[in-house]
């Protein structure tokens, strides 16, 4: 699993993060920390890309779970972006599609936090 951050806006603290690799039970701990490690308190929303991830087990959806409800009692909001197919339909499977906003690019992510 490889994480890369960038940062958006000058009126919204964005953080935008780009995963690639799996997101499973040997990566999902490194993968909540190094969330934890790039969000700062200034943080309006955190945008994660898995359009790169080509696996996430149910360690990786626990672990995302986990950052949006830490990410949400500091008043940030997660959003995912650019989910492969495999990804998605794990997303629907579980249920998580319903509670997570997810959307189809970065773009469209960032359009929906500046709505």
């Amino acid at each position: 699993m490889d994480l890369t951050t960038e940062r958006h806006g000058d009126v919204l603290s964005i953080l935008s993060i780009n995963v690639s690799g799996q997101i499973d039970k040997t990566t999902t701990s490194a993968f909540g920390e190094a969330v934890r490690d790039a969000t700062k308190e200034t943080d309006r929303a955190v945008i994660v890309d898995l359009g790169e991830v080509t696996f996430i087990s149910n360690w990786g959806l626990r672990t995302i779970l986990l950052i949006a409800r830490d990410l949400q009692r500091e008043d940030t909001k997660l959003v995912l972006c650019a989910l492969s197919a495999r990804v998605r339909e794990k997303f629907r499977v579980t249920g998580f599609e319903r509670f997570l906003p997810i959307h189809e690019s970065k773009a469209e992510a960032l359009a929906s936090l500046y709505c």
